[in-house]
């Protein structure tokens, strides 16, 4: 077993819909991961797919080496899961709600599950009808981290959360990860993302875009500027051209996997002037390949 969470060629159809299409992932132990994408990408249905609620058409989905589907009563004890919008029993308090769960999980869930919600400054006796957006969100939280998690999987998870309370939530996904756990997040707050993960998935139309360490995105995406006399240089000799603008009066390319050879040759020509070259910050990838993606369809 060597990754925490594994699919592979995982193809889910609904009527009129194909959601996944051969998707493809390994998601490696300790590791933040993180999946983006547009709306209607396939993020939802992998994340379905993982906690068990369907079943693949094709393909497999693995967690901690156990199929999700035919072994998710075994997974619910090892896997932490906070949906996007959470629905609990609004009738229970904090605490009965608490109580309610912990009898479907082993033996220290309640006690976990109260101080944190003392560290999230919630109220024990109060009915969850009567709580916040962010409160709300929060119960959630604290009903997936008291599983005590070897994997946690976020849809949205900060949605909600005041500004302090998302920090503070996202630095512990930080010590989390590095305890050994493995967090599977998906998220729109890219900025935020771009602080914690450790890896990153592109997602478009039920496909892998592009997915990689996140530190590896600096080699494979960057930003050429430059200013040349006469015609400009080809950029597809000098990698795949996600985006050609005029800027400034210099050409600006957005490269993906760039020839450094080529690159290189391309400083030293004449009539080359002003070369700079850059990495792209994750919000910069994100809006590059996506762009790209709703061209090609």
């Amino acid at each position: 077993m060597n990754s925490a969470i594994e699919l592979h060629k995982v193809s889910k159809i609904y009527p009129g819909k194909k959601a996944l299409d051969s998707l493809s992932l390994s998601v490696p132990f300790g590791s933040i991961f993180a999946l983006l994408g547009d709306n209607g990408a396939g993020k939802s249905t992998t994340i379905r797919i993982l906690n068990g609620l369907t079943p693949p058409d094709t393909g497999y989905a693995r967690i901690l080496g156990q199929d999700a589907w035919k072994h998710a009563a075994e997974l619910r004890r090892r896997i932490g899961y906070v949906p996007e919008r959470p629905k609990f029993y609004d009738w229970m308090t904090v605490a009965q709600i608490g109580w309610f769960t912990s009898g479907f999980q082993g033996a220290g869930y309640l006690d976990r599950y109260l101080e944190l919600t003392k560290q999230f400054l919630l109220d024990s006796k109060a009915k969850l009808s009567v709580l916040s957006k962010g409160q709300y969100a929060k119960v959630g939280l604290a009903l997936a981290l008291a599983v005590d998690p070897e994997v946690l999987i976020l849809d949205e998870p900060t949605s909600g959360l005041d500004l302090l309370v998302r920090r503070e939530f996202l630095s512990s996904m930080v010590r989390l990860a590095g305890e050994g756990r493995t967090i599977l997040i998906c998220s729109h707050q890219v900025a935020e993302i771009e602080r914690i993960a450790s890896h990153v998935a592109f997602l478009h139309a039920g496909k892998v875009v592009l997915t990689a360490p996140l530190e590896d995105l600096r080699e494979l995406m960057i930003r050429v500027r430059l200013r040349c006399e006469g015609a400009r240089p080809n950029g597809s000799a000098l990698g795949t051209v996600l985006q050609e603008q005029r800027v400034g009066g210099k050409w600006q390319m957005i490269l993906r996997e760039p020839n450094r050879a080529a690159l290189d040759r391309l400083r030293l020509t004449p009539g080359i002037h002003d070369y700079e070259e850059a990495p792209l910050g994750l919000e910069e990838v994100y809006c590059a390949l996506f762009a790209r993606e709703v061209e090609a369809t």
